[in-house]
């Protein structure tokens, strides 16, 4: 911050004290209008706390919530045009999470496996998974293929963004859509293999 800065900072802020210990017509035209726009300046009518009064706590909660009903309400998401980059990056967050809990649950029952008797072995659930019914054994792998293709190749969509290429609204669109049909072509694949 420069010095001409700081010192035309430091200036507003003091006539900003001073308008609201001492309020004026003077002191009140030197403060920025934007401050009093902007209802940062809140002068007493006489004396430095002659608008305050003491209420008890639902008084004053009330007061709270009657003065949120007039204040400006901040967009929500629904007036937005829903975008592919919304969905896949919420996508990526769920099945980045659903991957890693499975991995950390799996781990942790497989450390546990020997204390309940359980058998986690590699060949034990090579065996037991044999023996289910085809439309079993698919909607499995498609639980684990799905996911895990999906967040690897919009993973690899991310790392291209941190190296600062295909970053136009255009090349990300199409990269989104491209991300859409190539993990649902490699989850068909991995689900069928």
């Amino acid at each position: 911050m420069s010095v001409n800065m700081f010192s035309q900072r430091a200036l507003q802020t003091s006539m900003r004290r001073l308008a609201l210990a001492r309020p004026t017509t003077t002191t009140m035209r030197m403060i920025s209008p934007a401050a009093i726009a902007t209802g940062q300046i809140r002068p007493a009518t006489s004396g430095p706390h002659a608008n305050t009064v003491s209420v008890s706590s639902d008084e004053a909660y009330k007061l709270l919530a009657e003065q949120r009903v007039h204040r400006p309400v901040s967009p929500h998401l629904g007036i937005y045009q829903p975008q592919v980059t919304w969905y896949l990056s919420a996508l990526n967050r769920i099945t980045g999470s659903i991957l890693s809990g499975s991995f950390y649950l799996f781990g942790f029952a497989y450390l546990v496996a020997p204390a309940f008797g359980w058998h986690l072995e590699s060949a034990s659930i090579a065996a037991a998974f044999a023996s289910w019914p085809i439309v079993v054994k698919l909607l499995v792998k498609g639980t684990m293929a799905f996911p895990l293709a999906f967040h690897s190749l919009n993973g690899l969509r991310h790392l291209t963004w941190d190296m600062g290429a295909v970053l136009t609204n255009r090349q990300v669109q199409v990269t989104g859509w491209a991300i859409v049909v190539l993990s649902s072509i490699s989850g068909l694949y991995l689900m069928f293999s």
